[in-house]
């Protein structure tokens, strides 16, 4: 479950955002900015691991910071994590009004994004055990999703690709491609804040934090190179019906390997709003 929980908060970031960073830094740019990334959420990771198996509670970086420092640092503490994990869930309810408006057009993007509120509100409402078991399914779902992408286009995965205009905007552009980076790991620290409901946390949590870092360095891996692979990154920045820069790596990368009438097409592009469901709920 806790591995659920973990590579589920994060995984939309493997089918949206992550490749505007592209756009920025460029393959290299980019490439560099991810490795710094990975660095920093392994050393963070097993840190907050280490605090989150000493203190069990629910309050995560309050609860460390109140043993540490005291109530006044905690007090800043709380906050800076209440505002990540209060306003990341509007711009996912809005992604999945956007992402289902684009299958039915007439349904409003709104409308969407607050009956997704309330259906994963309820869901959550009516047990942790449900909530934790439809976030490890969603999960799983959104996985085999990437799984299928790699399949894909493995067969046109070429390593010269990742040398077409590698640095657009020189080394700059490695800095401003950092916070599309982090979008491969951001909130697996959410993990520590159901150590207060897990069994055996002293043991529990490390697995589940372990695991789920492990999925995820992995995932982001080869997510950047099979989709730089197919064709260069300009591919899985630009829209090539409009010229306009898309969030959507995922469905760049396979309608030039495949077309975007195939079904593999569809299915991927289905299967990313498994993926913002996965991170919402969570």
């Amino acid at each position: 479950m806790l591995w659920g929980l973990g590579v589920g908060y994060v995984i939309s970031g493997m089918y949206f955002g992550w490749n505007l960073g592209l756009e920025q830094g460029g393959t290299l740019g980019l490439g560099v900015a991810t490795v710094f990334v990975i660095i920093m959420y392994l050393t963070f990771t097993f840190s907050y691991t280490e605090m989150a198996c000493a203190i069990p509670k629910a309050g995560g970086a309050f609860d460390y910071t109140l043993h540490a420092l005291g109530k006044d640092w905690a007090f800043f503490a709380g906050m800076a994590q209440n505002i990540e994990f209060i306003f990341a869930p509007p711009a996912i309810a809005f992604a999945i009004g956007a992402y289902l408006n684009l299958f039915f057009p007439s349904l409003p993007i709104l409308g969407i994004a607050i009956g997704a509120y309330l259906i994963f509100t309820a869901i959550n409402i009516y047990g942790v055990h449900a909530a934790a078991a439809f976030e490890l399914f969603v999960t799983i779902v959104a996985v085999c999703g990437l799984l299928l992408f790699f399949l894909a286009t493995g067969s046109s995965f070429s390593m010269e690709n990742f040398t077409s205009n590698p640095l657009p905007n020189g080394w700059s552009g490695m800095f401003a491609a950092i916070p599309f980076a982090i979008w491969f790991f951001l909130a697996i620290e959410g993990v520590a804040n159901v150590a207060e409901e897990t069994i055996n946390p002293q043991k529990n949590v490390l697995i589940g934090f372990g695991s789920a870092i492990a999925t995820l360095v992995a995932l982001c891996l080869l997510t950047f190179a099979f989709s730089i692979g197919v064709n260069g990154w300009e591919t899985v920045v630009y829209d090539p019906g409009t010229g306009a820069a898309s969030d959507s790596p995922l469905p760049l990368a396979l309608a030039h390997v495949l077309g975007a009438e195939t079904v593999v097409f569809k299915v991927v592009s289905f299967i990313g709003l498994f993926g913002l469901v996965a991170s919402f709920h969570g």
